[in-house]
């Protein structure tokens, strides 16, 4: 095993990561300011070049995303993995909470009298609370087209929609939908790549965006 490494002192991991990212995608870039930012944190969360061919931001996005977690909003998650990827010491510097429904008692017996996805009953549970608020998902493709049913049909109008879902059957799909939407802002991955971790770094650096500009 080797043992040449450059030793990094704790609170300089992130900076040095960030400084070697910018490094390797040097100017222009295919996303400016906020949204390099958003791009930026994702990469290093992943590791992943080929997201920067992949991201799509809303026109919209980064500010209603700020303007939201300024105000204090709800951040609805679909898993319990994104939900802890969201750390409270952040979010409550803002008077934001997160929450997921997956475990709720009452979305689960329905999930099971219906023969539907928790996922997908668990956003039906939300849907009076995610008018102006963000929806998190970065898992279940059901979610996320659940999510743009009841959009369409009036029923609430989040004011970001974090979109990753991964996976094979209608992660791809469910994202493409959401890119045509257009009725809400988005960040989403064209693809089949995606996750919580990745949806929650997300709002994480949008969060850092707006402690910035309070």
């Amino acid at each position: 095993m080797s043992d040449k490494y450059s030793p990094v002192e704790p609170g300089e991991i992130e900076n040095k990561s960030f400084a070697i990212i910018d490094s390797e995608v040097p100017e222009p870039r295919p996303f400016e300011e906020e949204e390099w930012q958003v791009a930026r944190r994702m990469i290093h969360t992943t590791a992943d070049f080929e997201l920067l061919s992949l991201i799509r931001f809303h026109p919209d996005a980064i500010t209603a995303g700020t303007t939201a977690l300024k105000s204090g909003c709800l951040i609805i998650t679909d898993t319990e993995m994104a939900r802890m990827g969201i750390p409270k010491r952040r979010m409550e510097r803002l008077n934001c909470r997160v929450r997921c429904y997956m475990n709720d008692p009452a979305v689960v017996d329905r999930a099971l009298k219906e023969g539907r996805t928790r996922a997908a009953v668990a956003v039906d549970h939300s849907s009076s609370d995610l008018t102006g608020n963000i929806c998190v998902i970065g898992n279940a493709p059901t979610a996320l087209l659940r999510l743009l049913e009841i959009i369409k049909t009036g029923q609430c109008k989040p004011a970001l929609i974090v979109g990753m879902p991964v996976g094979f059957v209608n992660a791809a799909e469910s994202k493409g939908i959401l890119v045509e939407h257009k009725a809400v802002p988005y960040i989403t991955i064209k693809g089949r790549k995606g996750g919580s971790a990745l949806a929650a770094c997300v709002v994480n650096q949008l969060a850092e965006i707006a402690l910035k500009i309070t």
